[in-house]
């Protein structure tokens, strides 16, 4: 009965593809619950605005600055909790003026307040900080920053904080499901001679001569998630085009290092060409006032927000490598469209616990093969998603455990994206799939969302009853087996490895003809044509086929 899983072959993990995440963390501490939950200290009170400076001190690989924290009040309480990791250190929090008492809970720090909060007014709080923060071992999987040279030996430095998370390196409301709603400002001071690139727009530069260095001023005027914050440091040169986008011209500027600037002007070119695929399948970019970035830098790649960072060596595929083993990842630069795809799942919609990390991971692995499909064609990128399951481990489910932190398994990636491949062909109908695509960005356009809301609203957009579908693919770990056996004329067949509950439509091939089944985990009987015909699934349906009669 369990011959059929002899044959899946896992030979690589996905979960690397880019980004952090707590796969699968087994055990979950006070620190957890504290990080991970949305704590009384935390819920009184909404994100309005970060103004946050920092200098960087890159001799001694430490920071020091400020961040002012612009709040709504929602209810009048007074303790507040801002996050920060050790070993850095909230030195000092101050509000109109006054020295507030600081209590520390490892990386939580909560702050009791002296004036009076008064529902619906908008209040500011300044804290301090200082410190070596973590060092990215193996950026981006670990997080952190990462100090290093380029050829030339210039200090060429980045962040990285995906999972392990903001607070490693900035006090910040450290929960995902609160977004500041009218940005940030990102103020860097670097020694000079180099450049500090960060989210949004460039401001403002001040040079400081009597202490050698210079302050670059980034503002944001969108909302953004915390982890999608970033510092780049390096000797940059810029170049930028305008892009004709889907509202109106769309700055898109690149920063690199210098002695890459030639060929990052040709290699780039995949930059436009995403633009194109995905304003088409999900409509416009959603961040035109802060422009689009792509940044080098001394790791993989990540999806910050508008200034979305490089290092995949300027070569096509994930490192020189298709993923997919199909030839079709080779055609274009991996970091430059997954990590770009992030930029409508993960920053502008963004899941409110990291339990439901799959929304960013499993619609951008999906998104990849929709710009197979924008520039190769429909069969193309159907071969692609199926290459991408021998990268599935079917290990644990990939939504993972609620308020403690904790993502599901990182098969959020592959499985992710072929269980959308899946319910685009049951759904059967391309102008209806491109519209819930499209429909999502609209929809949940700058907001934080949960699983259920997504589920809900694709269910909604197709007039179908999704729940066994989405609980079999998101929450339980197996693949359903489509098992049957013929019979005399009859073809006898069912679903099994799945839950008692689990029904959904299938298409095979019997002999030459084509036939649409709705299998239950209970057995049913197709009449045929005629007997001993071969039985073969539709393979764009991410399930197994057992012969119970081999």
């Amino acid at each position: 009965m369990k011959n059929y899983l002899i044959a899946i072959a896992l030979v690589l993990t996905i979960g690397d593809a880019t980004a952090q995440a707590l796969f699968g963390k087994g055990t979950h501490t006070h620190q957890d619950t504290l990080r991970g939950s949305i704590t009384k200290e935390r819920a009184w009170w909404d994100l309005q605005k970060y103004d946050l400076s920092l200098a960087v001190n890159i001799p001694d690989q430490t920071i020091k600055g400020t961040n002012v924290i612009h709040y709504k009040v929602l209810n009048g309480e007074n303790v507040l909790q801002v996050d920060l990791q050790l070993p850095m250190s909230l030195d000092k929090a101050m509000q109109d003026g006054q020295p507030l008492e600081i209590r520390h809970d490892g990386n939580a720090h909560f702050i009791t307040l002296k004036k009076n909060q008064v529902p619906g007014t908008i209040e500011k709080l300044t804290v301090e900080f200082s410190g070596k923060p973590l060092e990215a071992k193996n950026a981006p999987w670990d997080g952190g920053f990462s100090w290093k040279k380029d050829v030339n030996g210039k200090d060429f430095v980045a962040t990285s904080c995906q999972g392990i998370g903001a607070s490693l390196w900035w006090p910040c409301k450290d929960h995902m499901y609160d977004e500041p709603d009218n940005g940030m400002s990102i103020g860097i001071t670097v020694p000079e001679g180099l450049i500090a690139v960060s989210n949004g727009r460039l401001k403002n530069e001040e040079a400081d001569k009597k202490n050698k260095t210079k302050t670059f001023t980034w503002q944001v005027v969108n909302p953004i998630n915390n982890y999608g914050v970033n510092v780049n440091i390096g000797d940059y040169a810029h170049f930028s085009e305008k892009y004709k986008g889907k509202k109106g011209l769309l700055d898109m500027d690149y920063w690199v290092l210098k002695p890459n600037l030639d060929k990052a002007k040709v290699h780039f070119k995949d930059a436009t060409r995403m633009m194109e695929a995905f304003e088409d399948w999900f409509g416009p970019y959603p961040f035109y006032e802060d422009s689009y970035k792509l940044v080098e830098v001394p790791y993989l790649g990540m999806e910050h927000q508008s200034s979305v960072t490089y290092g995949n060596d300027y070569g096509p595929g994930y490192r020189g490598r298709d993923l997919s083993n199909t030839g079709w990842g080779l055609k274009w630069d991996y970091i430059i469209i997954h990590e770009s795809g992030h930029e409508w799942f993960a920053n502008n919609i963004t899941y409110k616990d990291i339990a439901d990390m799959w929304i960013h991971e499993g619609f951008t692995c999906y998104s990849e093969s929709l710009f197979i499909e924008h520039f190769y064609g429909k069969d193309a990128a159907a071969e692609y998603v199926r290459g991408l399951r021998m990268n599935i481990r079917n290990a644990s489910p990939i939504i993972g455990t609620y308020g403690v932190n904790s993502g599901g398994s990182s098969d959020m990636y592959p499985k992710g994206s072929n269980m959308l491949h899946t319910l685009r062909q049951i759904v059967n109908d391309d102008t209806k799939w491109k519209a819930m695509l499209r429909g999502l960005n609209q929809e949940f356009f700058h907001k934080t969302v949960t699983t259920k809301e997504i589920e809900d609203y694709i269910a909604k957009s197709f007039g179908l009853d999704l729940t066994a579908f989405f609980d079999q693919y998101l929450r339980d770990y197996r693949v359903p087996v489509f098992e049957y056996r013929v019979k005399d004329n009859n073809l006898l067949y069912r679903w099994s490895n799945c839950s008692p509950s689990f029904t959904m439509p299938v298409k095979i091939k019997a002999g030459d003809k084509d036939i649409v089944l709705n299998p239950t985990t209970n057995l049913q009987i197709e009449k045929l044509e005629s007997g001993k015909q071969d039985i073969n699934v539709d393979s764009n349906f991410y399930v197994y086929r057992f012969n119970i009669m081999e």
